[in-house]
């Protein structure tokens, strides 16, 4: 155990917003000085006329341990020898104004498990990492030609014990044994983790934060959470956390007025609150918070292992006027909407972590659209790995929830996609967003009887994979929760002794060993290169077929979707070439819960023209069918 100390280079480079690892400063960690072992704790006060640490190691006195102003910057520090791992503590800080606050500690790497409200010290440093050969691989690879099929997760609603204790959670630990296998059998190649910094109010998911470097402790401690990651890795799963730097709760321990005076946050209302949200907006053009938030997704690759982030809200931090009324927002200094300050935050985040990091993803959930969000910083662009593509996501949504009757005159939705598909590096999400607030589960979003709806969803989700982008399904989707989603309690796992429920489940499990596969599936998805429709305008049948194509021209698939209860006998598809094209997947085969309709295993192109291709072939497509061939 070394020293810890703020040095004057430290406060000039966080005073900069350029110290990435200011968090190895700041917060609370073991120390030790003059042969005493103990902790150093040290918060960001400029405003504050004193500061204080109290905690369960002096029995909450509030005046014991002043900390000392070290300069103009606004940084306090103290050593207090004796002081180990598992106290309780907040800082007691005066106002200008001679007011007292209390507030835990933004740096924290530990928290009270809620409603308790204090911060908690710990060790990061005594973890055995064993996943040195994931993170070379990781950062060896080019993440557009990867294959990623992201689960999205909820820790506290996965699953949960029979038991009241803690309201049955799981520990990190536990988790970690059980989705291990869970995502293997599955082939999952990431899990995307929800509400994983600390928050106080469960109903929030996570989205309203106040301890972004802290893991909640709703599920253990910090090294807990240690043993997740490197369990995932050891077993080559990826780790994404969803990040939220769009926004932080008002709870009177968290970053509002931290010192009595607006610092993470701006203190024009208009700039630093969200009215429909009840929250604050932190302000992007100040040194010090640009450095808290980056060095924040620093911490959690440095220390945590993470594989990805996914911002959350990134419009609304991109647009000055988001969710805001006349009169709620101020223009840029040329007038308009953008948020100059959130530009240059974004670029400097992903500059600095992609610089470092070349196979980190960091994804943004960009809801409009804003040009060039995973273009190049050189070039303009705001420099992400990836982006969400929420009009793919809308479209498709509303097409699969139209009786199929009507299905016909919105033809389109489902091709509209392609036509924008090489703007951006995208992913293809089905997200908790949508089974929440009245939407309907995935399969209660289908029409018809029960039997209609799991086929619905088994070509709606075949469809989804074939398309270009990388793929992402909140927990519960793979095998049909019909409920919503709801924090409170665990997923209807007793629904996989249903025999649809059971059926979509290995549809998706086949879906998912195929996308792994078959590098067509994944290598070329931002451009014509490796996606071709062979009829994409057949709208009065409803039917949709398109190519997925490799690299190196082999090992290609081809994709017959028919979204109608009618089959169509005959039916004559253009193909790409004079070639034997092997069935590798049928939604209609029983094994899946489907009615049992049987295609040719193999079926050979024949001379005749058809979609301005010189071969085709005729097959009889099923109702609610979707067919995979391999050629």
């Amino acid at each position: 155990m070394s020293k810890i100390f703020i040095s004057e280079d430290d406060q000039y480079l966080f005073a900069q917003g350029t110290h990435y690892d200011i968090y190895k400063k700041l917060g609370a960690h073991p120390s030790e000085e003059k042969g005493k072992k103990g902790t150093f704790f040290a918060v960001w006060a400029p405003n504050a006329k004193e500061v204080y640490v109290t905690g369960s190691f002096n029995d909450w006195d509030e005046t014991e341990y002043p900390l000392k102003k070290l300069g103009p910057g606004g940084i306090h520090s103290l050593f207090i020898p004796g002081v180990s791992v598992n106290e309780l503590y907040k800082y007691l800080i005066i106002t200008e104004e001679g007011h007292k606050i209390f507030k835990a500690d933004p740096f924290a790497n530990y928290a009270e498990l809620r409603p308790g409200t204090a911060s908690k010290t710990t060790d990061l440093s005594n973890f055995n990492w064993t996943d040195s050969a994931w993170l070379r691989e990781r950062d060896s690879k080019k993440s557009t030609e990867s294959p990623v099929a992201i689960y999205e997760c909820h820790i506290g609603s996965w699953m949960r014990h029979p038991s009241p204790d803690n309201e049955g959670f799981y520990t990190y630990r536990e988790f970690a044994d059980r989705i291990v296998k869970y995502l293997k059998e599955m082939k999952y190649t990431h899990i995307e983790l929800i509400g994983i910094c600390e928050y106080p109010y469960d109903g929030s998911w996570g989205y309203q934060v106040t301890g972004y470097y802290a893991p909640t402790s709703r599920y253990g401690e910090p090294t807990d959470f240690m043993y997740l990651v490197n369990l995932l890795h050891r077993n080559k799963i990826g780790v994404i956390l969803d990040w939220v730097p769009a926004h932080f709760c008002v709870d009177e321990h968290g970053l509002g007025k931290f010192d009595g005076q607006c610092i993470f946050e701006h203190p024009d209302p208009r700039l630093g609150e969200h009215p429909d949200w009840g929250t604050k907006i932190f302000n992007y053009g100040k040194t010090e918070v640009k450095n808290f938030l980056i060095a924040n997704a620093l911490f959690w690759i440095k220390e945590f292992h993470i594989d990805g982030i996914r911002v959350d809200a990134v419009a609304s931090m991109l647009y000055l006027d988001y969710g805001k009324k006349e009169g709620q927002w101020v223009a840029n200094k040329f007038g308009g909407n953008k948020n100059l300050e959130a530009i240059e935050f974004f670029r400097h985040l992903n500059s600095v972590v992609l610089g470092t990091y070349p196979g980190f993803y960091s994804i943004a959930e960009e809801s409009t659209a804003w040009p060039s969000v995973t273009g190049t910083v050189e070039e303009g662009g705001l420099g992400f790995s990836f982006k969400w593509n929420m009009g793919w996501m809308h479209d498709f949504c509303e097409y699969m929830k139209l009786d199929p009757y009507f299905r016909r005159n919105n033809h389109y939705a489902l091709t509209f996609a392609m036509s924008y598909n090489n703007a951006e590096n995208y992913i293809l999400p089905l997200s908790h967003d949508e089974v929440v607030h009245l939407k309907c589960s995935m399969v209660n979003k289908m029409p018809g009887y029960e039997i209609d709806k799991y086929a619905n969803l088994r070509v709606g989700y075949a469809f989804m994979f074939g398309h270009s982008g990388k793929k992402l399904l909140f927990m519960g989707q793979d095998f049909g929760q019909e409920r919503e989603w709801s924090e409170e309690r665990e997923l209807d796992w007793h629904l996989l002794s249903e025999d649809l429920n059971k059926g979509l489940h290995e549809f998706v499990k086949e879906l998912l060993k195929i996308y792994r596969k078959y590098p067509c599936m994944y290598e070329i998805d931002n451009d014509w290169g490796g996606f071709e429709w062979l009829n994409a305008d057949d709208a009065e049948r409803s039917t949709y077929s398109f190519v997925r194509k490799a690299k190196n021209g082999r090992n290609n698939l081809m994709f017959v979707v028919n979204m109608t209860p009618m089959s169509w006998e005959r039916y004559r598809i253009g193909v790409p070439k004079k070639a034997k094209y092997k069935l590798l997947l049928n939604s209609c085969d029983t094994r899946f819960g489907g009615s049992g309709s049987t295609v040719p295993n193999d079926i050979t192109a024949e001379p005749i023209e058809c979609n301005f291709r010189d071969y085709s072939i005729a097959i009889d497509v099923p109702p609610y069918c979707a067919m995979i061939f391999l050629f």
